[in-house]
């Protein structure tokens, strides 16, 4: 079974993901990751996305692991735990482009849909439920305000001893929206099926729960 997480940046798609796929007793699996993996791989190596054999020559010796250790969920990008890594500012400001290249896409959609295969997985994107997995059976959308947003960056960034005001996180976070709304390749955007959760107002225990109920809801109906 999957479940489909997508939505906005900073909407609460990765903590959340991660609590219902314990409480379901699913594989958490977060495809953001991957893609932070993989920009933090063409940073370090220096590549030039406009060199397509260059790229794809760095993707065939990527390998990319989620583990669990002491209930903390970690990151490894050929075998180095990079999870504080992928998270810091140069990445997130370099990975929406990376990720529209299509050569990046299909290197990772089918890397998810393999690891996909033999579990019950909760997989959190951008188009996890219209692209990846276009035919799980919950999907649901996440939607926030934009200062709430730029606030809870703001914290994460403080936990990495990053320091950026509210304003200029609330234009990286709007300009992201854009980047991701409106590339060609996989989009980001609702799936029609999906349900729409506004965290604005919730709490990460509040938004837990509510999806958790709706797929239990929804499986117990089929």
């Amino acid at each position: 079974m999957i479940v489909a997480i997508d939505g906005f940046a900073a909407t609460g798609k990765s903590t959340s993901a991660k609590l219902i796929a314990h409480e379901l007793g699913f594989t958490y699996l977060d495809t953001g990751a991957m893609y932070r993996c993989v920009t933090l791989s063409f940073l370090n190596n220096d590549i030039n996305l406009e060199n397509k054999l260059s790229l794809i020559a760095l993707l065939e010796k990527t390998e990319i692991e989620f583990k669990n250790r002491r209930n903390e969920n970690l990151v490894f990008l050929n075998g180095e735990n990079v999870s504080a890594d992928i998270r810091k500012t140069e990445v997130t400001s370099y990975v929406s482009k990376v990720s529209s290249i299509s050569e990046v896409r299909n290197f990772l959609v089918k890397s998810q849909r393999e690891i996909a295969k033999n579990y019950d997985c909760v997989i959190e994107g951008r188009d996890i439920g219209t692209v990846v997995f276009p035919n799980a059976e919950v999907k649901f959308f996440l939607v926030a305000d934009s200062q709430i947003r730029a606030e809870r960056r703001h914290l994460e960034l403080l936990e990495l001893k990053e320091k950026k005001s509210i304003k200029t996180l609330m234009e990286e976070i709007q300009k992201r929206d854009s980047l991701d709304s409106n590339r060609e390749n996989s989009p980001l955007q609702k799936a029609k099926d999906a349900i729409e959760v506004d965290t604005t107002k919730m709490t990460i225990n509040s938004q837990v729960e509510f999806m958790v109920n709706k797929v239990k809801l929804i499986t117990i109906g089929k």
